[in-house]
Order: structure tokens, then sequence, then C-alpha cells
């Protein structure tokens, strides 16, 4: 068989090759610590699902237009208008399965074969593999420890070219947990309206914030007609298996996008939509719950990490990760991350995962019970005792 070389541009998110290694080994009967996963280990929140299964009761169980029912796009543009300070309408909203179709859809919309686009790495692994697939040249952006996981303003000053067609933006990061400041947002703004280059705003843990306040740079004076913002409800709602996201953009990209919505997933499932308003619309007290739950679990295992020799670990300010530098020990990310598996029982993803500046970098996560963070903690220092 011969794979199309579009296919073969596609790269993978490593978490799942973890996640079945893992699983082989517990098979075996092998305990096994899962900090890999950047997956909630909360349940939905009950009036989310009370409102999922009422909806399936009330059949809405049938197509939905491509770009979403309009209730939801209500919600989501009353949503971005009062946290962004943006006015926003339901046009330029775009639901869709999850938040990575933002992703391919932004790049599909907007490169062309031999653009350049420019994304964080370390980073999300698929916005290079979206780059690649829409045929363009991903040019990677350095996040430095040194910087607090911050880009170098010249750095990447000296990246843009007459043939950058796109900026991603992700803050609070993964799998940094850092977050961009308003400087930092300025700057890349500017260089955005003056070089006419469009940006994705990956915002999908603008809710999982512990140090300040959270700023899109959809919110900057100029910045809303070229800005996607991307964001969802998996995170911030442990609803990772509804697939549902969002897209917000000016009115001719979010047409453009729900034409390729149309040619792909045809819609997301009505009932799951309509949980979605619930999740908008409803208390939040569970949602807040969830963070203040996850800064708890940050300290456990920051301070967990850096007391272990050879490991250093920055606070991480959103999300719920924490990368830890490993470079001490003297092997590569990928066989240190083997390493912790295979003799320490305990999963987690090298920072090479997410890019050729993940190298030395060991994600963990801490989307999980402090039960768990404790064992993992326990593992890790044992097994690298070790080396």
């Amino acid at each position: 068989m011969k794979i199309s070389q579009l296919a073969q541009r596609a790269g993978t998110e490593t978490a799942f090759e973890v996640l079945v290694k893992a699983k082989a080994l517990e098979r075996q009967g092998k305990n096994i610590a899962h900090l890999e996963i950047g997956e909630p280990d909360f349940n939905t929140p009950e009036n989310i699902k009370q409102a999922g299964i009422k909806a399936i009761q009330e059949n809405f169980t049938h197509y939905s237009p491509s770009q979403g029912i309009l209730e939801l796009r209500e919600a989501v543009a009353e949503h971005i208008s009062s946290t962004r300070n943006i006015p926003v309408s339901p046009d330029e909203v775009v639901i869709t399965p999850g938040g990575k179709d933002i992703i391919f859809f932004t790049a599909l919309a907007l490169l062309n074969p031999g653009d350049e686009a420019i994304y964080p790495n370390p980073g999300y692994p698929i916005y290079e593999s979206a780059i690649k697939i829409a045929g363009a040249i991903p040019v990677p952006m350095a996040l430095l420890e040194e910087n607090d996981f911050a880009f170098d303003k010249e750095q990447f000053k000296n990246l843009v070219t007459p043939k950058t067609r796109l900026i991603v933006v992700n803050s609070p990061g993964n799998p940094t947990g850092g977050i961009l400041s308003p400087d930092d947002l300025q700057f890349i703004a500017d260089i955005a309206i003056e070089n006419d280059i469009m940006i994705l705003s990956d915002e999908i843990y603008s809710r999982i914030i512990y140090d300040g306040k959270f700023l899109s740079i959809a919110s900057i004076p100029g910045m809303k007609e070229r800005t996607i913002v991307l964001d969802g409800f998996s995170k911030t709602y442990a609803m990772t298996g509804w697939r549902l996201g969002y897209g917000v953009m000016n009115k001719d990209v979010a047409q453009t996008i729900t034409k390729l919505v149309t040619n792909s997933d045809s819609c997301v499932a009505t009932f799951v939509q309509m949980a979605g308003v619930e999740a908008l619309r409803g208390p939040q007290d569970e949602a807040e719950r969830m963070k203040k739950i996850y800064e708890e679990r940050r300290s456990i295992i920051i301070d967990g990490l850096n007391e272990i020799p050879g490991v250093s670990v920055k606070m991480p300010k959103g999300a719920f990760y924490a990368l830890a530098n490993i470079k001490s020990f003297g092997k590569t990310s990928k066989e240190l991350g083997d390493y912790l598996l295979y003799e320490g029982g305990v999963a987690t993803l090298p920072g090479t995962s997410f890019g050729k500046y993940g190298e030395g970098y060991i994600r963990f996560s801490y989307a999980t019970s402090k039960e768990i963070i404790k064992e993992g903690l326990k593992r890790t220092k044992e097994a690298l005792a070790k080396l």
C-alpha cells in the first residue's frame, strides 16, 4: 500500500502512545502511576450531564447547521465578549468537535504550500502537524526556561519573513504552564499588524490560571479581526469525551471554516451542543472547585519534584503540567521517560514530544489525584536515585 505524502506529513500526540505502553504493562500485572495524560480526572459536572440527557430525551439527535446551533453560538459569543472585553456576534463563532479541528481548519483556511507559520516549541504537537499537512513550513519559536518559558523578542522578530502567514500563540501553555505577559502579547500584536499576519490564539487553558489575570491577544486594539480564538470545554468542565470546542474569528474566516466543517464533520452532535449551552450559562461552581484542587496539586508536585536530586522545575502559572529539567542525568528525554515507565512504573511524557526545544525535560501532568501524584513522586525519586 502506498500512503500519500500528505498523510506522511502528519505527526502524532505522544501522550496516547505512552498510554498504550503503560496499559500494556498494566496487562502484565505492573502497577503504573499515570502522570502522562492531560485529562482532568474529574467527572463532568452533574448539571451539564443532565442537560445532555435532557437534550437526547427532547430529540436533539438530528443534524445541526455546520457552524453550530444558534443557542450555543450565542452562549459562546456572550462568554467571549465578557471575558475578552471584545464585541462578538454568533456569526463569528464556529462550533467544532474539540479544539483540534480549529487548529487544522485554521491551517487549511489560511496557509498555502510554501507559506510559513510560527508556533511555540516546546508546544502542543498538533500545531506543527497541522502546518505540515497544509503544506506550509513550520517555524519553531523557542520557549526557554531562563525566560520562564516565554519567548525571546529578538529571536521571534528574526523568525518573521515575508512568507509568514500565521503565528500560533498558546497561553497558558502546554507543556510549560507558562503565560505570555501583556508586554509579550503586545509585541506579537505589533508585528502581526505591521506584517499583516493572522494569529491563532489557543486559549483552551484560559480558565485554569493561578497567577495573574488572563489576557487574550484578541483583546488588544486592532487584533480582534486578525485573531482566531480557540477555546473549548474539555479542560475547564472535564468534558474531554464529549468532543466540543469552538473558534471565534472574523466572519469571512468563519464562513471558510464552516465550509471545512461541512466537508469533514458535518456538525457536532446536537445534544452535545445543548450540554455546552448549560456549561457556559449554568453554575460555574464546579469549574472553580476543580481549579482550586489543581492549584493544591500543583504545590504538591512542584515541591516534590524540586526535592528530587538532579531535578528542577519552575512553578507553572496555568494549565496542569510541570515541565521538569532532567539534564543533569545525562540521558535524552525519551531515554529517561522510558526508564521511568519501565523501571519506575511512572508514565510521563518526554519533552521532545513537544518539539526539539523540549529536549532535556520531562512533562508531568497533575490532572490526577493527590494520591497518584504522591506515589508517582515517590517512584520517580527512587528510580532516579539508582542512576
